[in-house]
C-alpha cells in the first residue's frame, strides 16, 4: 500500500485540520467531535443544512461546506458512518434558529446516527428534518444498504436545498425542495481497480487486470455485474441507459448532469465518457441545461466513474445557478 498518510489512525483528523488550514475564510473545524461548519455560522434566521457520512468520498461532504451549501458535515472514519454526537454539536454550532435539515446518504450507519441525532435535538427544542438520498439504481440492496444507497444525487441536493437556505427559504420550503432533488435525481457507477482503506492496507476486492464491474458502490460494494473492460463508449452507454430509463426521461425534457471520477480516474477519460453521454441524451431529445465533469465524489483512489442525472425545471435550474462558495464548488459573486 502506497499512501500520503503518516499513521493510519491519524488520516481522518489530519485531512479535516488540513481542509480548515487551506480554507480559513470559507470553513472552521471542530476536532472533538470532529465536524466542519462555515466560517460565519451561524447565520441567524437562516435554515441550517447539515450532512456526513464516512470519510473517503472527498470532497463530499467537508469540501461542500460554506455559502450557499452546506452549513456543516460531520466526516466518520473511512467508510464508516459518523456518530450522534458530532451532528448534535454541528447542529448547535451552526442552528440560526429556523430550524435543521439533515440531508442522509442511504446506508444503515448513516440512516440511524442522523436518526438518532434528530431525536436527541427535537427533545432541546430544535426543529429538524430529515431527507434521505436513495440515487443509485444499480441494485436495490447492498452491502450497507436496504433499498437504494446514496451517491452522486447527494451533490445535487446539497447544491440546490443550499441554495434555498440561503435565500432564506423555510424550513418546510427546504425540505421540500431536497425532496423534489431526490425524487428526480438517479446514479450509476463502474470501477476499472479496487480501493484500499488505509486501515485494511489491502484492496476492498479484486478485479483482473482485463475486468471492470458495473453498478459499484462508492464503498466498493458489488454491482450488477462484473465483466471483459469494454471501450469508453459502450460503458458510457451501460451507465447511462439505466439511469435515463428509471427516471423516465423523454424527449423535450432537460437534465443536470454529473460525469464523475472515483478518484483516481483521468480527467482526460471523463471528458472521454461526457461525450458520449451528451450524444446519448441529444439522440434522445433531452436537453443537458448544466454539468459538472471531475471528482466530486469519490471512493478513495478507485479508477472508474459514475453518471448522475438530475431531471431539472425552471425552479431547480435558478436554485443551481445561485451563488455558491465552497472549497470544492464556487461560481456566482
Amino acid at each position: 500500500m502506497k499512501k500520503l498518510i503518516n499513521r493510519v489512525e491519524a488520516v481522518v483528523d489530519e485531512a479535516t485540520e488540513g481542509l480548515g488550514l487551506a480554507h480559513p475564510d470559507l470553513v472552521r473545524v471542530h476536532a472533538e467531535p470532529r465536524y466542519v461548519a462555515r466560517a460565519d455560522a451561524p447565520v441567524q434566521g437562516k435554515v441550517a443544512l447539515i450532512s456526513g457520512g464516512g470519510s473517503g468520498h472527498e470532497p463530499l461532504h467537508g469540501g461542500y461546506v460554506g455559502r450557499g451549501m452546506l452549513d456543516a458535515a460531520c466526516p466518520g472514519e473511512v467508510f464508516t458512518s459518523p456518530v450522534p454526537e458530532q451532528m448534535v454539536e454541528a447542529a448547535k454550532a451552526v442552528h440560526g434558529g429556523a430550524g435543521v435539515l439533515f440531508i442522509v446518504k442511504n446506508y444503515t450507519g448513516d440512516v440511524m446516527n442522523f436518526e438518532l441525532a434528530a431525536e436527541l435535538l427535537q427533545a432541546e427544542g430544535i426543529d429538524v428534518r430529515s431527507v434521505l438520498v436513495a440515487d443509485d439504481v444499480a441494485v436495490e440492496n447492498s452491502l450497507y444498504t436496504a433499498g437504494r444507497r446514496g451517491v452522486g444525487g447527494t451533490v445535487f441536493v446539497e447544491k440546490i436545498a443550499g441554495a434555498a437556505a440561503e435565500a432564506g427559504a423555510s424550513l418546510d420550503e427546504v425540505e421540500r425542495i431536497a425532496r423534489k432533488v431526490s425524487d428526480n435525481v438517479r446514479s450509476m457507477g463502474m470501477a476499472l481497480t479496487s480501493c484500499t482503506v488505509p486501515a485494511k492496507g489491502s484492496p476492498t476486492f479484486e478485479l483482473g487486470e482485463d475486468e471492470m464491474e458495473i453498478g459499484i458502490g462508492i464503498h466498493g460494494e458489488p454491482g450488477r455485474e462484473r465483466m471483459k473492460l469494454r471501450p469508453a463508449d459502450e460503458i458510457t452507454e451501460m451507465l447511462a441507459g439505466p439511469v435515463i430509463e428509471d427516471l423516465g426521461l423523454k424527449g423535450g425534457e432537460q437534465v443536470i448532469a454529473m460525469v464523475n471520477g472515483m478518484g483516481g480516474t483521468p480527467l482526460m477519460e471523463l471528458y472521454i465518457v461526457y461525450r458520449k453521454l451528451a450524444a446519448i441524451l441529444r439522440e434522445k431529445g433531452i436537453t443537458v441545461a448544466r454539468n459538472l465533469v471531475g471528482n466530486y465524489i469519490t471512493s478513495l483512489e478507485m479508477q472508474g466513474c459514475s453518471i448522475t442525472l438530475l431531471r431539472a425545471d425552471d425552479e431547480l435550474l435558478r436554485l443551481w445557478d445561485a451563488p455558491v462558495h465552497t472549497p470544492a464548488l464556487r461560481w456566482g459573486a
